[in-house]
C-alpha cells in the first residue's frame, strides 16, 4: 500500500521533513496540529481555549482536504504543556466533536513547537 501526502493551503505547512497527512487506504494520519495561524504562521494571539480551536480549526482543515471531516476521526492524540488546561480544552473539544466522540488520550509535555500551549494530531478513517 502506497503513502499518499495531503496538503491543504488551509492549514499551516509542515515546520520540517514531514506531510500535514498521509492516506493509506482508507486511513489517514494527520500530523500535529499547533495553533499557527496559516496566514501568517504565527501562534495565535490569546489562552489555551484560542490555541485549541485554532490547532482543532486546522486538523479540520487537513480532514477535508484528505476527503474526510472530524466526524470521521477514530482517533486523537492531545498534548498540553500544562494539564490544569485539561478542563478547557475539553470544552473547546466539545465544540468540534459530537457522541460516540473518537479515541483519545491527553499527555502532558514539557513543551511544543515555537512555545505552543497545546497540540493535536489524530487518525481519520474514511469510506
Amino acid at each position: 500500500m502506497s503513502r499518499t501526502p495531503i496538503h491543504t493551503d488551509l492549514a499551516p505547512a509542515a515546520i520540517g521533513p514531514y506531510s500535514q497527512a498521509v492516506r493509506m487506504g482508507d486511513t489517514v494520519f494527520l500530523s500535529g496540529q499547533i495553533p499557527l495561524d496559516p496566514a501568517t504562521g504565527e501562534i495565535v494571539p490569546g489562552d489555551v481555549a484560542a490555541q485549541a480551536r485554532r490547532s482543532f480549526d486546522n486538523l479540520k482543515a487537513v480532514c477535508e482536504a484528505a476527503g474526510g471531516s472530524l466526524a470521521q476521526v477514530a482517533r486523537l492524540g492531545l498534548y498540553l504543556t500544562d494539564l490544569g488546561d485539561f478542563g478547557a480544552v475539553n470544552a473547546v473539544m466539545a465544540e468540534y466533536f459530537q457522541a460516540p466522540y473518537p479515541a483519545r488520550s491527553t499527555i502532558e509535555v514539557s513543551g511544543l513547537p515555537k512555545g505552543a500551549a497545546f497540540e493535536v494530531d489524530a487518525i481519520l478513517v474514511l469510506g
